[in-house]
């Protein structure tokens, strides 16, 4: 195991094969407890305090979902805003770590490999963050499945894959067609889905839209999507732009929870593909009709712009830090002090005056505020693919 900090608490092997045996690394591969819970401290609290502002509706203790199946994971699934770094799934899934203390009624998310392929769709260019700060594991058919035998955290997925962020702003709260795998895995496992509607991440980035042509463009440089709209020639214009987000309060609402498992009469080894399409069109069904309620419901007024500039106000010590313009020093300043020097004791110094120290111990930082001319170094180390550490290389071999 890659750390050995994160020991991983395994379900019952009756359903157990070879090939999901020899992928367990991928639980504890490169995952760093002690850098979420830093991460969340240090950064994610903050900029959730005073520039999301997110609430949890529906996760009173008293309401919060327990396991149906004491030995399998339940599956947390949720639509996605559109055009957007994937600040909601960030945001969210910082909040329930932090409402359940880290422990196993919280959730592991699965995520397009896309994003862990490349430096640059790491936030702020740190190597490995999906994996290593935030717990993520790619989203592939043998990942979920081997995620379904521990019992350490419950799984958290975005069914719509990268059609869902990619959907453009023309389509907002239209939930895109929903992998099956959730479903499969529900079934197998005997475990429920508990929905989850996400309110607002739509005006993280508004008004802007999709193009295919555009996107492939994209893809190949290893970006799921590239946003177009009034905001996309700053972001050529001003690196920081790319990672940035507007001040959208983010509303997570929890939804009726499904039991697939009670939706069908066959054996799950009887099953086909249409018989699994079927069963999860109709958990969009219910999932698109209470994404509706909770826009119509949460979603009249996206930014409560009295609310973020009192918020600003009331932690205006930590200024630049709460705006978007401040983050690349605040992410900087994280990685230097707990990813690099593995430094878990020390406060970070984020008072006034401290960016000019910041740039100095972190000198590409300053690339993000040079227009146009710093995307030169960024570009260099971004479109770099990700490797895997070698002690992990010769260990999976």
């Amino acid at each position: 195991m890659e750390n050995s900090s994160n020991p991983i608490s395994l379900t019952r092997n009756e359903t157990l094969t070879e090939e999901i045996k020899n992928n367990f690394y991928v639980l504890d591969y490169l995952f760093d407890i002690r850098l979420g819970k830093a991460l969340s401290k240090d950064v994610l609290s903050l900029i959730d305090k005073v520039y999301f502002r997110s609430e949890l509706v529906g996760f009173e203790e008293s309401n919060y979902p327990k396991r149906n199946n004491p030995e399998r994971p339940l599956i947390f699934a949720s639509n996605h805003s559109g055009m957007a770094f994937p600040w909601d799934a960030m945001i969210f899934i910082n909040r329930v770590h932090e409402l359940k203390n880290y422990g196993s009624d919280a959730v592991r998310p699965l995520t397009a490999p896309m994003l862990s392929a490349s430096v640059l769709m790491n936030p702020y260019q740190i190597k490995h963050f999906w994996k290593k700060v935030g717990g993520a594991v790619d989203a592939t058919t043998l990942n979920f499945e081997t995620l379904m035998h521990q019992k350490d955290f419950n799984v958290m997925i975005y069914p719509e894959g990268v059609p869902g962020i990619g959907k453009g702003f023309n389509r907002r709260y239209q939930l895109q067609r929903l992998a099956t795998s959730m479903v499969r895995m529900a079934i197998k496992y005997r475990t429920d889905i508990v929905p989850i509607a996400v309110v607002n991440g739509e005006f993280i980035n508004p008004y802007t839209y999709s193009s295919k042509f555009v996107n492939k463009i994209a893809n190949a440089l290893g970006i799921p999507f590239l946003p177009l709209g009034l905001i996309t020639p700053f972001i050529l214009l001003f690196p920081w732009i790319f990672y940035m987000g507007f001040p959208a309060k983010l509303i997570f609402v929890m939804g009726k929870r499904v039991k697939p498992y009670e939706m069908t009469d066959k054996p799950f080894e009887e099953m086909t593909y249409d018989d699994f399409r079927a069963i999860t069109d109709k958990i969009h069904v219910q999932m698109q009709a209470e994404l509706t309620e909770a826009e119509q419901k949460y979603g009249k007024k996206p930014y409560r712009w009295a609310e973020h500039f009192k918020m600003l106000f009331k932690y205006f010590k930590y200024f630049p830090y709460t705006v978007p313009i401040g983050w690349p020093l605040l992410f900087a300043e994280f990685e230097r002090v707990r990813v690099k020097k593995q430094d878990f004791e020390s406060p970070l110094k984020l008072g006034w005056g401290s960016a000019l120290r910041i740039i100095l111990q972190n000198p590409l930082v300053l690339a993000y505020y040079i227009p146009i001319l710093g995307w030169i170094p960024l570009a260099i180390r971004g479109f770099r693919k990700v490797k895997e550490p070698i002690s992990t290389q010769k260990k999976h071999q």
